[in-house]
């Protein structure tokens, strides 16, 4: 039994787990992760509380439905996150193509303009690899779809960014939760996958940061 398999027993996680799936079903639990996962973008709530509808929310998910043996069927659970972050980003488009700009600026106080401001350099600097690679910065996957929209990206463009985005963030990192819980052979490669994930996000928010202040020219995004 792997560790994290033990861990779970010890805790009792596999009896509490095994009464809420009899309580609630896994058509419901599907349906959680996935609303959770569109509303991140979508409706922005994403902005308030970012963990529960990102990174944490699928890898959680994926292990839950390791736990949860037959109840959940983990490609279901992957195909659907991933289909709800394709959505989500595409409302934002939307919105932004539709509103603009000014939809953002009458967002919140100072910390939301603060993170709009980050996610539109970055939008700038990177073009059509920001909405990929925004899927894993909290503040990136709320607001790029949107700058993208009102920067008038190209749809084909757009939607082509987002559905690699969305296959490697929302199919890929619940399915590495899933292995990491229930495959003690390739537990240490999802583990690895995934750090090299974060890890890239982070380099590639540094660089932007970094180009933004030596006042590097943006990149086109058209």
């Amino acid at each position: 039994m792997s560790v994290l398999a033990t861990v779970i027993h010890l805790a009792g996680f596999q009896t509490q787990l095994d009464h809420l799936l009899t309580q609630i079903g896994p058509i419901l639990f599907y349906l959680v992760v996935w609303g959770l996962v569109f509303v991140g973008t979508a409706l922005l709530v994403g902005l308030v509380i970012p963990f529960i509808t990102g990174d944490t929310l699928l890898f959680s998910s994926g292990i839950i439905a390791a736990a949860a043996g037959t109840e959940i069927n983990i490609w279901v659970l992957a195909i659907g996150t991933g289909l709800a972050a394709f959505l989500s980003d595409q409302v934002g488009y939307a919105v932004g193509l539709r509103w603009g700009r000014p939809v953002l600026d009458r967002r919140g106080g100072r910390r939301t303009q603060a993170m709009i401001a980050r996610a539109d350099r970055y939008y700038r600097l990177y073009g059509w690899w920001s909405v990929v690679v925004g899927r894993f910065i909290p503040w990136g996957r709320v607001f790029i779809p949107i700058l993208a929209g009102a920067a008038r990206m190209g749809f084909p463009r757009f939607a082509a960014a987002n559905l690699v985005g969305t296959l490697v963030w929302g199919v890929g990192i619940t399915v590495i939760g899933y292995f990491a819980a229930s495959s003690p052979q390739i537990k240490d490669v999802s583990y690895v996958i995934a750090a090299v994930c974060i890890v890239a996000s982070i380099v590639a928010g540094v660089r932007a940061w970094y180009l933004d202040r030596k006042g590097a020219p943006p990149a086109l995004t058209q």
